[in-house]
Formats: structure tokens, C-alpha cells, sequence
């Protein structure tokens, strides 16, 4: 059994100088993987259009409502993650929608949407239980 995992952001260039690379446990490289799955776009990488999540569709979507736009990432996610992260089993996302303000040094303000995204499942070599918190803003994304 694999009992670590190469730690992301990849170094490249210690592969290719032929030097030890980071490595973490099972549960950070899973987190890591959802991390890029929700931070990826469907169709960004040409070798798998299925991977990614939906998000970037709605980043600008005003008009929308916070629920519609929670369903709307909630199965993205469920269905990105079942799909693309083959050591977690029983996902369940929940997802949760603020406006959150932000003070210019001008007089005009800018309001953004937070997204938090919590991911619960089990890990199926170890059977542990497994959680992750992803937060970040959307219209327009960023961490």
C-alpha cells in the first residue's frame, strides 16, 4: 500500500533534476485533489473534459439565487468528486453562500460572494473518516 503522496504544487523541476520530492500522508493528497478539481474549469484539461467542477459557469451569475447557485455547485462537486476521487467513498458536500463586503479605498465598496465548501467521506484504504474545508470568492473567483 502507497503510504505517501507527492505533495502539490509539484516540482517539476526536482523530477527532472532527479531529487527527492515532497511527499504527504493520503489525506492531504486528497484534499489537495479537490482543491484542483474545484479550482478547475470542465474542459480545462484536454486529456479529460469531465474533470473540473461548474463553478467557473456561474462565477459572474448575478442574477441567480443563493440556492439555486448552492444546488448548482453541491452537484457539480458530488458528481466531480465521485467521479475523479477514487480514494474517498460516501461524499457528502455542503456548501454554503455569503455576501461578504469589501471596503475600497475609495468611496465605492464591492461585494463579493464567499463559498465555503465543506467535503465529509471516508477514505477507502484506511476506512477513516475524512473532512475538508474549501473557502474562496466567486464574481470573479479568487482565494
Amino acid at each position: 500500500m502507497i503510504k505517501s503522496y507527492y505533495k502539490l504544487p509539484l516540482n517539476t523541476f526536482g523530477i527532472v533534476k532527479n531529487k527527492e520530492i515532497d511527499t504527504c500522508d493520503i489525506k492531504q493528497s486528497i484534499i489537495d485533489f479537490i482543491h484542483l478539481i474545484t479550482t478547475s474549469y470542465f474542459g480545462e484539461c484536454t486529456f479529460d473534459e469531465s474533470f473540473g467542477c461548474s463553478i467557473w459557469n456561474i462565477d459572474f451569475d448575478n442574477l441567480s439565487s443563493t440556492n439555486k447557485l448552492r444546488n448548482t455547485i453541491t452537484e457539480s462537486l458530488v458528481e466531480s468528486i465521485v467521479l475523479q476521487e477514487k480514494r474517498l467513498t460516501k461524499v457528502g458536500i455542503e456548501v454554503d453562500i455569503q455576501q461578504e463586503e469589501f471596503k475600497n479605498r475609495g468611496s465605492l465598496n464591492r461585494i463579493k460572494k464567499r463559498v465555503d465548501i465543506k467535503v465529509k467521506g471516508v477514505i477507502s484504504k484506511t476506512n477513516e473518516p475524512f473532512s475538508c474545508v474549501e473557502n474562496f470568492y466567486i464574481a470573479p473567483l479568487s482565494f
